[in-house]
């Protein structure tokens, strides 16, 4: 029996709400759903979005109350995630604070979030990382340490890690793979954000990519296989309305590259329901 492709849990696994500078949680997700999706996995947005540059834990907050209202008012299933951008660690270092003192406020965030997850409030880790502008060696030491605790915690918490970070060729794959190895974490919980068509194991090493869902990519990806997610980065900001792609685009683009014969329903099933299942540890 063939698959109905209207059942498809069509997942967005990297979109965020922003109901100060943006059209908020419940416009957003109301538009994904009426377009065919039914899953978002939403990442806090750095809390300068929120006008409280170092309140990290407040954004947090809020993206929790944002989730749980899509989760109330609208068919979609939507789940949060929890950490500190790069940038916010940068930022401390732009304003004076040495890389001790910065390290020590972004741990003391991601521990808020931890306790946030271990309560059931939150799905996992990220978006955290490394960040994808040049900074000094010594600055970017402190982002790999902040990147290694955020590993030890998701293994402690057995929940996935999504990471920011420059944009990935195989060697930087084997790097962070190597650094997931050493510390224990289970690699297919995680995530590469923002990433491109690196589906096959000698490209990714173990490491999950969140695709960004251009045609491109997708059709990339395809070629080799279905060991993926489909991401928009939609920022929910009205100054930047389509950045970086629209919250239409994972469920119009799935569903049109079904109807065009680009992907099957099963892969589609695959991208979309198990992968997800399976990552995430969720049931769809």
């Amino acid at each position: 029996m063939i698959p109905n492709p209207l059942e498809i849990p069509i997942t967005d696994t990297h979109i965020h709400v922003d109901p100060i500078n943006g059209k908020g949680p419940l416009k957003i997700a109301k538009i994904f759903y009426n377009n065919g999706g039914r899953v978002m996995i939403i990442p806090n947005k750095p809390a300068w979005n929120f006008g409280q540059p170092t309140n990290y834990e407040k954004g947090m907050d809020l993206n929790n109350e944002y989730v749980d209202l899509i989760n109330k008012e609208t068919p979609v299933h939507a789940y949060s995630f929890l950490g500190v951008h790069p940038a916010e660690y940068s930022n401390l270092i732009r304003a004076g604070k040495t890389y001790q003192e910065a390290y020590k406020r972004i741990i003391k965030a991601i521990n808020y979030g931890s306790k946030e997850i271990e309560k059931g409030n939150a799905l996992g880790i990220g978006e955290i990382g490394r960040p994808h502008y040049p900074v000094e060696e010594e600055e970017l030491k402190y982002h790999n340490k902040i990147l290694e605790y955020c590993l030890k915690l998701g293994k402690d918490l057995n929940c996935p890690v999504m990471l920011h970070t420059e944009d990935f060729t195989p060697q930087k794959y084997e790097e962070i793979a190597k650094i997931a190895d050493k510390i224990g974490f289970n690699k297919n919980k995680l995530i590469k954000h923002h990433a491109e068509a690196h589906v096959l194991k000698e490209e990714n090493f173990g490491i999950v990519p969140s695709i960004t869902t251009n045609k491109t990519n997708i059709i990339e990806a395809l070629k080799k296989g279905t060991r993926f997610f489909m991401e928009t980065d939609f920022f929910d900001e009205d100054e930047h309305p389509g950045m970086v792609l629209g919250p239409k685009t994972v469920p119009k683009r799935t569903l049109n590259f079904i109807q065009n014969e680009i992907m099957t329903v099963e892969e589609a099933f695959q991208i979309h329901k198990n992968n997800v299942e399976k990552v995430f540890d969720i049931d769809q």
